[in-house]
């Protein structure tokens, strides 16, 4: 009677750690994914502050009337496309992020285009208010770029959490699945130099 009532108090007191391992793990992977999703929020804060400036540049650009405007049209289309992108934080899987990303270069692209162009006219570049939102592209830029890589940190280290064992068991179970990261292109890992397309 004594070895029986040993064996099964130790049997009960394995699956009580069992057990308490497994909240404590999920619990951890939670906090995980919430510091995912938060990173999101802060690139997608970026790249909507970005989105925000568009308008103010096309407006100051605009007002000079032989500048380009299959270049203004380019800049405004790829904004209006990139707005209806949105992803579900709990859902950052490889083909949203890519798509959003997608999106978020036809922008770069259409306003590197449009800072290019503007070279051709000393005026606009001479305009406080161009110089004020260059310094505030030039600034976003640089603030993409970090929000870019403190978002890649936190999913690196979700997705190896998940993938470590015991935890891995744990995550399986309870559904934590490897997140995506925001892939970076050859050269992406460098801010554009806003201030180099302003120079004469």
């Amino acid at each position: 009677m004594k070895k029986s009532t040993i064996i099964l108090g130790a049997v009960l007191l394995l699956l009580v750690i069992f057990l308490m391992n497994g909240c404590n793990t999920r619990n951890n992977l939670v906090k995980m994914d919430v510091a995912v999703q938060q990173q999101w929020h802060q690139v997608e804060n970026q790249y909507q502050r970005r989105m925000d400036l568009i308008p103010n540049l096309v407006a100051v650009v605009s007002n000079y009337a032989d500048f380009e405007k299959s270049t203004l049209q380019g800049v405004v289309e790829a904004r209006a496309k990139a707005t209806q992108i949105t992803i579900d934080p709990s859902k950052l899987d490889e083909a949203s992020i890519q798509k959003y990303q997608a999106a978020q270069g036809a922008i770069s692209s259409s306003l590197g285009r449009l800072l290019a162009v503007s070279e051709n006219y000393p005026n606009l570049k001479a305009n406080e208010s161009f110089m004020g939102l260059q310094t505030q592209i030039e600034s976003t830029e640089n603030r993409i770029l970090y929000a870019r890589k403190d978002f890649n940190d936190v999913v690196g280290k979700y997705n190896e959490s998940i993938r470590l064992f015991p935890a891995n068991i744990w995550a399986g179970m309870f559904g934590f699945n490897q997140k995506a990261f925001f892939e970076m292109k050859e050269g992406a890992d460098n801010a554009p130099d806003v201030k180099q397309l302003f120079k004469k």
